[in-house]
């Protein structure tokens, strides 16, 4: 009796067929070195946070959150991000555009600077950001005769977050963009569509679950801001002082309580608003088929 290779594959047992099919090699050692990584790292350090914040009252907590200090640097911090994110939304787009869709001298140059807030440490680019703005800066001195003040005020905690959260947008519509097929621009094209209609029905629904997501990403990155911002802000109480910039002078007047309390807050407020924008970013795929 002769048994060929696809007699013996049949009679195999299942153990050895799920063995011998299985996609990564290593599966439950890499599966518990991701666990315990991502507890060490971030499951951890948060769970002791909110640890800390349990040891408090209802009441303890209502009069650190309620406290008018608190509100404001609360209001600043989440306002002029979303504020921040919104505006790199437009810009980027602009911006995503013109380095995907068109060829022109210095493009290469162009995109390699998008990356510099990246690059650049945040101290670094507050104090940059600082030198210019100011009323003796180069774009500064040109706003003081318009009334304009940027440094040491709200609008320089908002110059600061366009300036760090701009790359997260461009970088994450950009590829998509880029894949998106140009026959079916032409295709609308040729039966009639203006260029709006065009960008409004074809380009805008391929495209929006990466607005979402660089937008989410941008408004993340804004919210936790400090580097930059610290700089350029005047940290003025109630008037300029981000939460960020709160919690570290809680914490250095050795009002533990009141830092962690606040920083639990924006934990919380921040996985809310990001559960939104993740609930329609899939929404919106679900609606175009595809995914960013």
């Amino acid at each position: 009796m002769t048994l060929d290779r696809t007699t013996l594959v049949g009679t195999a047992p299942p153990t050895a067929a799920r063995r011998q099919h299985s996609v990564i090699p290593g599966f439950g050692l890499t599966l518990g070195l991701t666990l315990l990584w991502l507890s060490l790292i971030v499951l951890i350090p948060l769970a002791a946070l909110f640890v800390k914040t349990a040891e408090l009252s209802l009441e303890q907590i209502a009069a650190i959150l309620t406290a008018q200090r608190t509100l404001n640097a609360l209001k600043i911090s989440f306002g002029l991000s979303l504020a921040a994110a919104a505006i790199n939304l437009v810009f980027g787009a602009v911006i995503v555009w013109a380095l995907v869709r068109y060829d022109f001298p210095g493009r290469r140059i162009l995109d390699g600077l998008i990356d510099i807030p990246f690059a650049l440490p945040t101290a670094v680019a507050g104090i940059a950001l600082t030198t210019l703005y100011a009323e003796n800066g180069w774009i500064g001195s040109l706003l003081a005769p318009l009334g304009i003040k940027v440094a040491f005020t709200p609008l320089g905690i908002l110059v600061a977050l366009v300036f760090i959260g701009l790359p997260f947008v461009v970088r994450t519509v950009q590829p998509v963009l880029e894949d998106l097929d140009h026959e079916l621009e032409e295709a609308a094209a040729t039966l009639g569509a203006g260029r709006w209609t065009t960008i409004r029905r074809v380009v805008l629904p391929a495209v929006l679950p990466a607005f979402l997501t660089g937008f989410a990403l941008a408004f993340a990155r804004a919210v936790g801001e400090y580097g930059s911002v610290i700089f350029i802000a005047g940290n003025l109480p109630n008037i300029s002082e981000i939460a960020p910039l709160l919690i570290v002078i809680r914490l250095e007047e050795f009002r533990y309580a009141d830092a962690t309390t606040i920083a639990a807050t924006m934990l919380v407020a921040s996985f809310i608003l990001l559960f939104i924008i993740n609930g329609l970013q899939r929404w919106s795929q679900s609606r175009t088929g595809r995914t960013a």
